[in-house]
């Protein structure tokens, strides 16, 4: 069976005002990420992204030079939107600026948005679950046997909890715990699609690495 390899960007920019960058940490973790899989012999032979920066500065970090192919379907949900419309627009600094109380709301929102909550959002819950499926479509019909796709935590949450069959809110549940850089691996032939491996980090194991695992 193909592989197709999903590795979560590197940390953003938290807090800031443009999210949509890599911090200087999102860079290294991209760089030894792409070194990683040089050292293990695997090889990509078609490349995708999302349309995000942070997304394409991810795989550029890791080495990879030749130009991607995209598809909007691998961008994270816009969670700047949906907490805009649940807190009709004064979302607290708290939300903003805390990582605990954000990540808190943030599930609760999704959660929400789910049952149909978040009306007015820039999209609907249902219109996430059809582009993600458009963009696993996208990415697995080829006959290429080792994809590489850079995403997002909120994407790769989605694509876990439908190859495991598993109730919508598991995708918010997974999407807590994706790291930055992290690779979760899928294998496929035809329409069929299954998990193979989680949110491995190999390139950041090392002890003296440990400062370089985040989440956000």
């Amino acid at each position: 069976m193909a592989e197709l390899l999903v590795v979560r960007h590197g940390q953003a920019s938290f807090g800031a005002d443009n999210y949509d960058r890599l911090s200087q940490t999102g860079h290294e973790q991209s760089r030894l990420a792409g070194d990683a899989l040089r050292e293990a012999g695997w090889v990509p032979d078609r490349l995708v992204t999302g349309t995000l920066l942070r997304q394409k500065e991810t795989l550029r970090s890791m080495g990879f030079d030749d130009a991607p192919e995209e598809h909007a379907g691998f961008n994270e949900y816009d969670f700047h939107d949906l907490l805009h419309v649940r807190f009709n627009g004064a979302v607290p600094d708290t939300v903003k600026g805390e990582r605990k109380t954000h990540f808190r709301t943030l599930r609760d929102t999704i959660l929400d948005w789910q049952e149909g909550g978040c009306e007015g959002a820039c999209e609907t819950w249902a219109d996430f679950e059809a582009r993600v499926l458009a963009a696993r479509v996208f990415a697995t019909d080829t006959t290429a046997r080792r994809v590489l796709v850079i995403s997002s935590g909120g994407v790769i949450g989605q694509l876990v909890a439908t190859a495991l069959n598993a109730p919508k809110a598991m995708m918010m549940e997974v999407n807590l715990q994706v790291k930055n850089s992290s690779m979760t691996r899928f294998v496929f032939s035809g329409d069929r699609f299954f998990l193979n491996e989680f949110n491995a980090t190999p390139h950041l194991a090392p002890k003296d690495r440990a400062g370089l695992l985040t989440y956000s």
